[in-house]
C-alpha cells in the first residue's frame, strides 16, 4: 500500500508564526503536485502578463529552501503512525514526481 499514504505537509512561509498552515493529502504523489500548484501560483502571481510558466528544479528547489519551514508526515501502515520527512526529502520526491509528469 505504497501509494496511498496520507501525507501532512506541514508549511511556514515567511518568519511569522502567523503564517505556520499545514495541507493534507492522500498520497506523497498528491502531496507533491500540491507543492509544485503552491510554487506555480506564485510564478503566475509574480509574473502576471506570462500565459505559459515553466520554470526547472533548481527553481522549484530555491522556493522550497526559500520557505521558513517545510516538512512532511507521511503515514506508514506497517506501524500504523506518522513518520516524519525534512525538506531534503521533499525535495527529492518532488524530483521524482516531475520525472514521472514528464514522461
Amino acid at each position: 500500500m505504497q501509494s496511498n499514504r496520507h501525507t501532512i505537509i506541514l508549511m511556514q512561509t515567511s518568519q511569522h508564526r502567523a503564517t505556520r498552515t499545514f495541507m493534507d493529502y492522500d498520497s506523497i504523489s498528491q502531496a507533491m503536485d500540491g507543492i509544485c500548484g503552491l510554487y506555480e501560483r506564485k510564478l503566475k502571481e509574480l509574473n502576471p502578463a506570462i500565459r505559459n510558466i515553466t520554470y526547472d528544479i533548481s527553481d522549484l528547489y530555491n522556493f522550497i529552501d526559500g520557505l521558513a519551514d517545510l516538512s512532511a508526515l507521511v503515514y506508514d501502515h506497517s506501524i500504523q503512525a506518522y513518520l516524519p520527512y525534512d525538506r531534503q526529502w521533499i525535495k527529492h520526491r518532488a524530483l521524482q514526481h516531475l520525472k514521472k509528469l514528464a514522461h
